[in-house]
């Protein structure tokens, strides 16, 4: 397991052991995506060893989630995706009225992915399904007519899949969120950049968002059409959803200037900013098998680069 544990070095502060994601994912008898999806939900738990760093899993919450009852299947089954074709089996439905229910808002999506075709298909939790076919309450939306002002919304063309999926997103975004700036860029990571501009005036504030901003879910060219329609997926459009995204951010902005400023070209930088700003913006005049600069050397390159 050499490099891949964090363990206590001689005059450290104590720290928690820790592994990174894909060895967690290994240890736990997990496949990557069911790993992070179970990250998501919240069944296994995460930590930063740096601020706004890659997040690691403890030993002591890899023995946790060991421990659980019915481990390993029943974690398997807590995050077991599915399509609509698979999800309408699960409900007992025609896989149309899935998809209009689906589009209403009564089931929300817990991932997505693009298709050979870039076509966005939609998964859902298996589990959430069933409990949703099994309550009495959603009885009348199982069969016959839709209620008449469902039918009246989805003829206009509501579709509210992506809405939903980013405020369940959103509500990952802030759990993982460290401090009050990680949590006013997962609200900004939700706007456009115009939107975030009415918002933010302070450029220097712009850039420290930016780069605490979450990973871009898809890798490509920025005009790629890949790219285009994970941005639209991930950019909020509804003019109820936006104004709470915007209150959301004005708040998280007054409580992360009151905790400390945001790194200016001048500003001599504290300990965790050094820290922060070396995991997100590593020097790339230095390559990458050189050893790490001594911190004297790294202060007067910070320097130069704010000069």
């Amino acid at each position: 397991m050499t490099g891949d544990t964090i363990t206590q070095s001689a005059g450290a502060r104590p720290a928690r052991p820790t592994v990174t994601p894909g060895w967690a994912a290994r240890e736990l008898g997990l496949k990557r995506g069911e790993f992070d999806l179970a990250v998501m939900l919240g069944r296994i738990r995460t930590v930063a060893d740096v601020p706004g760093g890659q997040r690691r899993v403890t030993r002591g919450e890899i023995d946790r989630v060991r421990g659980c009852e019915g481990f390993p299947e029943a974690l398997r089954e807590s995050v077991r995706a599915v399509g609509t074709t698979e999800g309408a089996e699960l409900m007992q439905i025609t896989t149309a009225r899935f998809t209009r229910l689906a589009r209403a808002g009564a089931l929300t999506p817990v991932k997505f992915y693009l298709n050979r075709y870039r076509a966005v298909v939609w998964l859902y939790l298996a589990e959430e399904l069933r409990h949703f076919a099994g309550s009495e309450i959603n009885a009348a939306l199982l069969t016959g007519r839709l209620p008449e002002t469902i039918r009246r919304r989805l003829e206009e063309g509501q579709d509210l899949r992506a809405r939903n999926w980013r405020g369940r997103y959103a509500g990952f975004l802030l759990r993982q969120s460290e401090d009050a700036w990680e949590r006013a860029a997962a609200m900004a990571s939700l706007l456009d950049p115009v939107q975030l501009a009415e918002i933010v005036r302070d450029p220097y504030e712009r850039a420290y968002l930016n780069r605490l901003k979450p990973v871009p879910r898809t890798q490509g060219a920025p005009e790629s059409p890949a790219v285009r329609t994970v941005e639209k997926i991930t950019t909020a459009d509804d003019p109820d959803e936006i104004r709470w995204l915007r209150s959301s951010l004005l708040f998280g902005l007054l409580q992360a200037r009151a905790e400390r400023p945001a790194p200016r070209p001048n500003q001599r930088p504290g300990p965790e900013t050094v820290a922060r700003e070396r995991e997100l913006e590593p020097p790339s005049e230095i390559p990458a098998e050189a050893p790490a600069p001594a911190p004297r050397g790294l202060m007067k390159w910070l320097r130069r680069r704010r000069a």
